[in-house]
This record gives C-alpha cells, structure tokens and sequence, in this order.
C-alpha cells in the first residue's frame, strides 16, 4: 500500500526580463548576489584580499545596531568627542566636523557615519561603546567572524589606511547581507542621500552622500563606499526592484566615474540575465497528502523556509520540484511531523532537498471505524 509519489509544482516566476549574453567588469575584484535565493551570479576572484577603506564602517554600524537591539545602547545616549576624534576632522579625512567637548547622541554619529562617512563619528562612537577605538576593533573582528567572515580583521573602525585591517569581496557582500538581515530598518538609513549636522564654533553643514547609485534611477538603496590610495575605489551596493534584490561588491575600480559606471553593469547583468524563482513560502500549504486511518482524509504538508532559485533565463524550464513520500500517511500525525522530503531539481540534477512536514494534526479514528476501513481495503483497496 506505500508508493512514492512525484509531483510537479508550477513554478511562480516573479522577475523577468530581457537577457544579454556575458560581461566584462573592469574592476580587481567583486561579486554580484542574488539576496533572496543567496545564489552568486558573478566573481572576479571574490577571495582576493582588500582594504575595505569606509566600508569598515558597514561593521561600525552593525555593532551600534545590535547593541541597540539587544537593548544596550539607545539613539538618544550621548558620548563626547575626544581629541582623537576631533583631529580626524581637521586631517583631511572625510569628517562629520565635530569639536572636542561635543556631547554627540549615538544617533547624530550613525547618521554622520552612514551618510557623511565621518571618521571622526566612527572613533567618537568605538570610544564611546568600548572605551577605546582599539578595544572596539576587537568587537568588530569578533562580529566579523561570528557571522562567517573568514578572512577579514579590522584594526580600526573607518578603514583608514592600516595593513591590518583587511577583507575580501567575499566578505563584505557576507557583512552586506546580515545588515541588510538583520537590521531592515537601520539599513534604510544607508539610502539617506544628505545628512545635516549643526556643529559647534560655525553654521549647520550638509553633506552629501557619496554612494553615485543613490542618484540613478535604477532601484539602489545602499550601501557604502570607499576609497583609499592603495585600493583604489570600492562600492557595496544593492538595488531593490519588483521585491527582488541584488547585492554587489567591488573593491579596485580606477576612478570614482568608473567605480559607478561598473557596478551599474554589473547590477545590470545580474537583473537582464537571471530570474529569481519563488518556489515556496513558508506561510502557504504545498499539497495535500492522503491519510490511513485518520479522521480525515487528507493533511496538509508545506515547508517551513521560503525557498527561492536563481536561474540563467534561457534555463527556467528545467527547473522543477517534486514531492517524495510514502502515502497513505498512516494516523495519527502531529503538526510538523516529517512526511517524506521536498526535493529541487533543475536540469535533472537535485540542487536542493527539504523536509515536507505536516500543517495540522490528524487524529486516528476509534478501533471500530478502524475495523471497517480495514476490511474495505482488503476487500476493495480502498482506503
């Protein structure tokens, strides 16, 4: 009475557009990801290392929002700005130009850190969270590795030039997605295209951001970049269209003109060659699977994780999905019991296999009803 059964789900297509053939970045190094699904659609030697320059500041911010998170820290604390802080401003770096004494609130530094890539806001904030900028590094680094960056130290918190402090592509596009994760709201801040500070001693100032994507119309919503003499420029960005995002990384671009020319291709590549599948949402029921025994006759089975696949669009038609289970489903079954297995196929190779779990319970029926159904399957096989 087990059979396996197979079972062709139509696939729900939510991005589509026109494809064009390859690309060619002129850029050291990067790397182009499809956010939902996770998939990688293009790397010019992701694990090449960096200086990550003001993208450090991605870190900087990510330690801010999770203290604030865990509810450590608040946007209205306020940290005085030491001299160390204040020197950054007057040294030709980018500078959010506050003045030694200031009382700054955690929210006023992230905003000058974000948007006017203030150094000076980065050493007011480390010290004041940790003490030291030094022992803040130490956070960020920890941070860094507690979330799978492997190869990337920090040893200050603006990416000023250090050769210690150090990444990959790779890494930051991983820093990119837990900010992005992790923190939705904050994130939103890395599309802020001014930020105006009243400093002390002159007029208010207003700075510009400085990522050229937030100025185009092609959907981008951040992130960060940089720029150091030794690196060249570099820019995290992602853009966001139709509920689908993509996340870029390129660290090595000659000049500042060509740094937004090529990560525009690149972002480009990835939404005119590929589609984004939504092959399951977790909040929705897949099918309904026969039941042995039960009080009813079916129960629903889905997957608890949304499921997504990037495809070349010339390659959409070999992707399917196929349920495998051994049915009926003998009573009684809890909620989220495993039913048998969600398997993805494209090209006719699994590229992914999941546990299919029951939504609802199913209660056995009493041994009389039992005894009937019993005798009608040998009699008529029917269940």
């Amino acid at each position: 009475m087990f059979r396996i059964l197979s079972i062709y789900i139509l696939l729900n297509l939510i991005f589509s557009t026109h494809s064009i053939s390859n690309v060619d970045i002129k850029v050291r190094t990067a790397i182009l990801q499809d956010y939902l699904s996770g998939e990688i659609l293009y790397e010019k030697e992701p694990d090449r290392s960096i200086y990550p320059a003001s993208m450090t500041k991605i870190m900087t911010s990510i330690i801010a929002f999770d203290l604030i998170k865990s509810g450590d820290l608040s946007l209205d604390d306020k940290f005085i700005v030491s001299e160390k802080a204040w020197r950054l401003s007057t040294a030709g770096y980018s500078s959010m130009f506050i003045m030694v004494g200031d009382e700054v609130s955690v929210e006023n530094l992230l905003l000058g850190i974000i948007t006017a890539s203030g150094n000076d806001a980065c050493i007011a904030l480390a010290e004041g969270i940790a003490g030291t900028e030094e022992e803040f590094a130490i956070l960020m680094t920890s941070k860094a590795k507690e979330i799978g960056m492997e190869n990337t130290n920090f040893s200050n918190s603006s990416g000023i030039n250090d050769p210690d402090n150090y990444s990959t592509v790779k890494d930051i596009l991983i820093m990119s997605n837990y900010l992005i994760k992790e923190h939705p709201k904050f994130y939103e801040w890395f599309s802020y295209k001014e930020f105006t500070w009243d400093r002390t001693g002159g007029d208010p100032i207003t700075q510009g951001n400085r990522n050229p994507l937030l100025y185009k119309n092609i959907g981008a919503d951040g992130i960060k970049t940089g720029y150091l003499a030794v690196e060249k420029y570099s820019l995290a960005s992602s853009i966001k269209r139709k509920g689908r995002r993509l996340i870029a990384v390129g660290s090595g671009f000659e000049t500042k003109a060509s740094r937004s020319r090529e990560s525009t291709k690149l972002l480009t590549y990835g939404l005119t060659n590929f589609d984004l599948i939504e092959i399951n949402k977790s909040d929705r029921p897949i099918d309904k699977v026969d039941v042995w025994l039960g009080k009813q006759k079916y129960v629903d089975v889905y997957v608890n994780e949304d499921i997504y696949k990037t495809i070349k669009k010339a390659k959409k038609k070999l992707l399917k999905v196929v349920l495998k289970y051994e049915g009926p489903i003998e009573a009684p079954i809890l909620k989220d019991d495993i039913i048998g297995k969600f398997r993805v196929v494209y090209s006719d190779e699994l590229v992914g296999e999941y546990n299919l779990l029951a939504a609802n319970d199913v209660e056995k029926v009493n041994i009389f009803t039992r005894l009937i159904k019993s005798l009608n399957y040998l009699i008529w096989g029917d269940v």
